[in-house]
C-alpha cells in the first residue's frame, strides 16, 4: 500500500512551522492512541502513520531531505527512524509515569517507553515567530534588503529572566511538584502539562515587579533583514534566535519571515525560468523580423523571429530568467510565446496588398482539415 504524503497525514501545509506540526500530531495522537480505540486496527494504524510523519517533520534535517526526494530520500538514511524526540513529545500529552500509554508507545515504536522521566526544572527554547513580507516580482528575483518590525519577549534585565526577585523557586501549589495534572474523561485518564509551573514542577518566589515572575518582558524588535535572490512565492528565511526568549533563561526560538510574491503584469515564473507574451504581426511572424523583448532586469533583449512563425510559437532566450545564486552568475532563461496579431480593420490599401498575396499564396476555399493539437 502507498504512502501518504506526511503534510496530508498531519494536516499540515508545507510552510507549517515546528509549533504547528507539533499541535498537530499530538491532535491525532490523542484520537488515535490504541488505549483510548481498544481492538480498533485502523486507529492504531493512524497513529502509527501519524508518529512517522512526526518524527521526519519535526526534525529539520530529515524535513528538508523529505522536501527535496519524498520517502527515497528518508528510507535512504542510515539508521531508520529514530523515535526517541517523537516519545519525549508525547509524554507531554499523556503524561509519565510507567505502564499504561507509555509502554503501549514503546511496544509499538522501541525504546524508552518504560523508563521513568524526570522533569527538568531548567532553561528551555522559547517559541518561534512568524513574519509575512510582500514583495514584487523584481525584488523577489534579485534579492532586497527589507525592515523587519515585530513584537518578541525578552529575558527580563531586572531579574536576568529568573522571575523572582532573589531568583528562589518553590514547589508549585497545583501539580504538586510532578510537572503534571490529570484529568478524567470517562474510563480515559489524560496527563497534561501543568499551567501553573509549564511542567518544571517548581514556581518563582517573590516574582519580579517588572516581568510579574514570567522572566521575559514584551519588546518591539527592529532588524535588517536580507532576502536572497531567487525566493520563490511561500520561500521563508530563518533567522535563528530571534524569536521569544526561553523560560528561566532558555535559548530564544527562532524568527520565520515567510515571502510573498506579488504576480507581475507580463511575466509569469516557473522554478528559475520566466515566460511572457508577444504579439507580432502577420507579416513579420510570414517574413521573419528582430523585435525587443522587455526582460525582468528592465533591460531590452533583441529575438529573433523565424521566417514562417507560427502562433503559440516559443523563442527561447538564454540566461534572462530568474538568479540562481546571490551574485547572479547563473540564471534561468526566458521564453517568449508569440502571438500572431491578425488585424481587424485594414485600410482600403492593406486591403489590396492583402487580396493580392491571397492570390500569390493561391488561397483554397476547400482547406483540408489537420490533426487536432490539444
Amino acid at each position: 500500500m502507498a504512502k501518504r504524503d506526511y503534510y496530508e497525514v498531519l494536516g499540515v501545509s508545507k510552510q507549517a512551522i515546528t509549533a504547528e506540526i507539533k499541535k498537530a500530531y499530538r491532535k491525532l495522537a490523542i484520537a488515535n492512541h490504541p488505549d483510548k480505540n481498544p481492538g480498533d486496527k485502523s486507529a492504531e494504524d493512524r497513529f502509527k502513520e501519524a508518529t512517522e510523519a512526526y518524527e521526519v517533520l519535526s526534525d529539520d534535517k530529515k524535513r528538508s531531505t523529505y522536501d527535496q526526494f519524498g520517502f527515497a530520500g528518508i528510507d535512504g538514511m542510515a539508521g531508520g527512524h529514530d523515535y526517541s524526540h517523537v516519545y519525549s513529545d508525547f509524554s507531554d500529552i499523556f503524561g509519565g509515569g510507567g505502564g499504561g500509554f507509555e509502554d503501549i508507545f514503546s511496544s509499538f515504536f522501541g525504546g524508552g517507553g518504560g523508563q521513568s522521566r524526570g522533569r527538568s526544572s531548567g532553561p528551555s527554547v522559547g517559541s518561534s515567530l512568524r513574519y509575512d513580507v510582500s514583495l514584487s516580482f523584481e525584488e523577489a528575483a534579485f534579492g532586497k534588503k527589507i525592515d523587519v518590525n515585530y513584537p518578541h519577549q525578552i529575558a527580563c534585565h531586572t531579574c536576568s529572566g529568573s522571575g523572582s526577585k532573589t531568583g528562589g523557586t518553590k514547589v508549585c501549589p497545583q501539580c504538586n511538584g510532578t510537572g503534571q495534572v490529570r484529568r478524567n474523561s470517562g474510563f480515559f485518564a489524560v496527563a497534561s502539562t501543568c499551567t501553573n509551573c509549564n511542567g518544571t514542577g517548581r514556581v518563582v518566589e517573590n516574582p519580579c515587579d517588572d516581568c510579574h515572575g514570567t522572566g521575559t518582558i514584551r519588546k518591539q524588535q527592529k532588524l535588517k533583514v536580507s532576502i536572497p535572490a531567487g525566493v520563490d512565492d511561500g520561500s521563508r528565511v530563518v533567522l535563528k534566535g530571534m524569536g521569544d526568549s526561553g523560560p528561566n533563561g532558555g535559548p530564544s526560538g527562532d524568527l520565520y519571515v515567510y515571502v510573498n510574491v506579488k504576480p507581475h503584469k507580463f511575466f509569469i515564473r516557473h522554478n528559475f525560468d520566466v515566460y511572457i507574451q508577444i504579439s507580432i504581426n502577420v507579416t513579420q511572424a510570414a517574413l521573419g523580423a528582430e523585435i525587443s523583448v522587455p526582460t525582468i532586469d528592465d533591460k531590452i533583449a533583441k529575438v529573433k523571429v523565424p521566417s514562417g512563425t507560427q502562433n503559440a510559437k516559443i523563442l527561447r532566450v538564454k540566461g534572462c530568467g530568474i538568479p540562481m545564486d546571490r551574485e547572479a552568475s547563473r540564471r534561468g532563461d526566458m521564453y517568449v510565446k508569440i502571438q500572431v496579431d491578425i488585424p481587424t480593420h485594414l485600410s482600403l490599401k492593406a486591403k489590396s496588398a492583402m487580396k493580392e498575396l491571397s492570390k500569390q499564396l493561391g488561397d483554397n476555399d476547400v482547406p483540408k482539415p489537420v490533426t487536432f493539437q490539444g
